[in-house]
């Protein structure tokens, strides 16, 4: 599948802003086998004083700005075309959970993707009881760390509600857990703590979703978001696998991938710090077009 993607990030200031320096990671990703970027360019209003271009430790590309100040708004736009391929069904042969851990044990890399990474505490991820516990709660004889992942997300799928509005950016998992309510970036985190708290080593992807409008609808220009979702570890044979738990589905042709890391923290779209003497006001816009 073919994408063309674009993504607009205002921030709005009053008064004006002053000096500050901004981490961007809003690239797609190229993943081999999977997904492909074809090509992107990332503008950046006002100029900044400085730029430069990195891969950070997980492998995401990062754009590095820094802003003199004096301006009362930032935008930041993106354009990329991407080819995505969506791997076909596969049998399920994960490790059983008690085999998991002698398989994790036997990993010796400390690169990237090594599992080791994901299964501590981490920035905004850090296990507590009653996340270990619900997930706990559905183990089933037997089960394969690949049934688990599936079986955690599909709960949290059925006991969460998306709200927009019960959450921020900076909401603790516990908190939005103890409210049953939140958005992708909860859900993902949620499962993330649930998942490290059985022994599966899990991660956090941020990226694009395409969206369907219902039938009879025309599909609405900038309508679409940026989206989160779960990658968790399933021992040797199988690898990393995807999760989206706001959707309870398996993550196919209609999920890009932008930046994979521990949780948030690690891939946050914009980071950084600026000199204000009143809040931003933001906005966003995401068009996720596919090609024929």
């Amino acid at each position: 599948m073919l994408y063309d993607i674009g993504l607009t990030i205002t921030y709005s200031y009053a008064p004006t802003s002053g000096p500050g320096r901004h981490l961007l990671r809003l690239m797609p990703a190229t993943l081999p086998g999977r997904q492909r970027l074809v090509a992107g360019r990332l503008a950046v209003e006002p100029r900044p004083a400085e730029e430069r271009r990195w891969t950070d430790f997980w492998g995401n590309a990062v754009t590095e700005v820094a802003f003199a100040g004096g301006h009362a708004q930032e935008r930041f736009r993106l354009s990329a075309r991407v080819e995505v391929t969506a791997a076909p069904p596969a049998l399920d042969l994960s490790a059983p959970l008690a085999r998991l851990g002698a398989e994790l044990a036997a990993q010796r890399s400390l690169g990237p993707a090594a599992p080791h990474h994901f299964l501590g505490p981490s920035d905004r991820v850090r296990p507590w009881a009653g996340a270990t516990d619900y997930a706990r709660a559905l183990l089933g004889p037997d089960m394969t760390t690949l049934a688990i992942v599936q079986a955690v997300g599909q709960a949290l799928h059925r006991d969460m509600r998306f709200d927009a509005q019960a959450t921020t950016v900076d909401t603790d998992p516990a908190e939005a857990f103890a409210r049953r309510r939140g958005v992708c970036q909860d859900f993902s985190q949620i499962m993330i703590a649930c998942l490290r708290g059985l022994g599966i080593p899990a991660g956090y992807v941020s990226g694009f979703l395409r969206t369907t409008p219902p039938p009879g609808r025309a599909r609405l220009a900038g309508a679409d978001a940026m989206h989160a979702w779960v990658r968790a570890w399933c021992g040797v044979e199988t690898g990393w696998v995807d999760y989206d738990p706001t959707n309870a589905v398996m993550p196919g042709a209609d999920h890009i991938v932008v930046a994979q890391g521990r949780d948030y923290a690690d891939v946050a779209p914009v980071r950084g710090i600026l000199r204000l003497a009143a809040a931003a006001v933001t906005t966003q816009a995401v068009d996720v077009l596919p090609l024929p």
